[in-house]
């Protein structure tokens, strides 16, 4: 079976359904997506190894193991999603150590935030893509927006079809805050650990350089 290199398209919260949130996956060559459901815990890991500039104060689960695993010589060379049961997506991690590769099973966020620590590619089946990929419909209220790319979670738990692209009513009071109290907004959440509210901050000032 052939595979389909894939990367990450981004990530966004359901507005309906408490700690869901969806990992969108693009892949490299083409223009279909696959969205996966996730945990909140996940998410805001995944976002943080997006957000190069956020330092946690305190290392992660998923930071853990990969200073565990640098200790130990061990490298994480891919990630491949490999099954898809009843809505559910399997994981392996292909990993080496001493020229000796081993492929570990996991949770395919729990491997993704990884293979994000590590740089390693993510990968699936061309006949998973083929079942569950989907053409997500992207769409921009007014020019203001038009930059605001947050996913809303709630049509693809309900619909798994069509996504509608809008900005989140919580990114648009940041609109009304200056750079530098987006920057003292951004301390506090680090230092809090909201990641989820540091990467919205972080996305508002980037879009301001």
């Amino acid at each position: 079976m052939s595979l389909v290199r894939l990367k990450i398209k981004g990530i966004s919260y359901s507005q309906t359904q408490n700690g869901a949130y969806a990992l969108i996956l693009n892949e490299v060559e083409g223009d279909r997506k696959l969205p996966i459901v996730i945990g909140a815990f996940e998410a805001q890991s995944i976002a943080i190894a997006l957000e190069k500039e956020i330092k946690p104060p305190r290392p992660l689960t998923h930071d853990l193991f990969k200073n565990f695993a640098d200790r130990f010589q061990i490298v994480v060379k891919q990630v491949i999603i490999h099954k898809l049961v009843d809505g559910v997506f399997y994981s392996s991690i292909i990993s080496e150590r001493d020229g000796v590769e081993e492929i570990i099973d996991a949770r395919t966020s729990d491997a993704i935030a990884l293979a994000l620590r590590f740089n390693a590619p993510i990968f699936t089946y061309k006949t998973i893509l083929d079942k569950a990929g989907i053409f997500l419909k992207f769409s921009t209220k007014d020019e203001e927006e038009k930059d605001d790319d947050s996913i809303v979670v709630d049509e693809i738990l309900q619909e798994g079809e069509t996504v509608e692209i809008e900005s989140g009513a919580e990114s648009h009071g940041y609109r009304e805050l200056s750079l530098e109290e987006l920057h003292k907004e951004l301390d506090k959440a680090v230092a809090n650990e909201d990641y989820e509210k540091a990467a919205k901050l972080r996305d508002e000032i980037s879009k301001r350089k």
